[in-house]
């Protein structure tokens, strides 16, 4: 079959280490035991559609621990935002937060973190990739998802398609104020809203969370953060497995929290001392392994408002 004159791609020269193809998230199937997976740091993902006046939703990739590179075949405009991965062009360093354009035979690579850990790369119309379940959201441990349909990151030689635009001729990139560009190197505070498993935990538990400092494990990952440090003690009590939310904190035997994020299980049954704010999540997933951790308790009203606010803005 022919290919359509609107049609343009970008080839995959080298994945790195986990590149994804993500829109928001998959939703409404977690009862058929499928997680929603998506962007973990929906703040940066949703600037660099935003950037490019893309609607909501819109397929971009995220890249994990950079080594990447990419042949432009058709010329377009993207943005790249999130943690700082040494973006260039044809080895000309490329503005973070920004949006830039790329011509027909260009290399765009991304080398080892900087600052944070993921970078979202978004394109102009967002990247033409195949719906599984109202989602193009790559779940790997699922195998759904993404350009194949079957959850596989990204590999060598894969064709990232769009939809061909007309590039600005006078362009000026638009850049993400200072205001709003986090420091991914900076200590992280997460603020914890308290769920109903929480009355199970004795008081001592709770005060050595909220006045202990944690690092991240090297052994976390899109499913959850495990953190290490003063060990929490968990309730020894038998639990039913239940619904487990986005940023749910489990307290397993061990003591140590896991900070369960967008690829969690979507039932489980260890204790629960309550979930990170939704808002502060994207600070987490751009924390690197030893990266310093705190936990506050939150106000519940306060903390949906700010999220609110938020989601507003981006149009969600």
């Amino acid at each position: 079959m022919a290919k359509s004159i609107n049609k343009a791609t970008i080839t995959v020269i080298k994945p790195g280490p986990l590149s994804l193809i993500q829109d928001f998230g998959r939703f409404g199937v977690s009862h058929l035991g499928l997680t929603q997976g998506g962007p973990v740091d929906d703040y940066s993902y949703s600037w660099a559609n935003h950037l490019l006046a893309n609607p909501v939703n819109r397929a971009a990739l995220e890249i994990t621990l950079g080594q990447c590179t990419l042949k432009v075949n058709d010329d377009c405009e993207m943005a790249v935002c999130g943690g700082d991965l040494q973006a260039t062009l044809d080895g000309k360093p490329l503005a973070n937060w920004s949006t830039f354009q790329a011509f027909k035979g260009q290399m765009l690579s991304f080398g080892l973190p900087k600052n944070g850990l993921r970078a979202y790369l978004a394109i102009k119309g967002g990247f033409d990739v195949p719906v599984v379940l109202n989602s193009c959201a790559t779940v790997t441990r699922e195998k759904i998802g993404g350009l194949t349909r079957d959850g596989e990151a990204c590999q060598s030689g894969y064709q990232l398609g769009f939809t061909k635009h007309p590039l600005a001729k006078h362009f000026r990139p638009l850049c993400v104020t200072f205001r709003y560009t986090p420091d991914y190197n900076l200590p992280v505070n997460l603020r914890v809203i308290e769920g109903y498993q929480s009355e199970q935990f004795s008081e001592l538990a709770k005060e050595t969370l909220y006045s202990s400092l944690y690092t991240v494990d090297q052994n976390s990952n899109r499913m959850g953060y495990r953190l290490s440090g003063e060990s929490v003690h968990s309730p020894d009590i038998s639990l039913l497995s239940e619904g487990i939310a986005l940023g749910a904190i489990q307290v397993p035997q061990d003591g140590q929290p896991i900070v369960l994020l967008n690829d969690r299980q979507t039932i489980g049954g260890y204790p629960k001392i309550g979930c990170v704010a939704r808002i502060d999540l994207p600070r987490l997933a751009q924390a690197k392994p030893g990266h310093q951790i705190s936990f506050s308790k939150g106000d519940r009203l306060g903390l949906q408002d700010v999220w609110c606010q938020w989601a507003r803005f981006f149009g969600y």
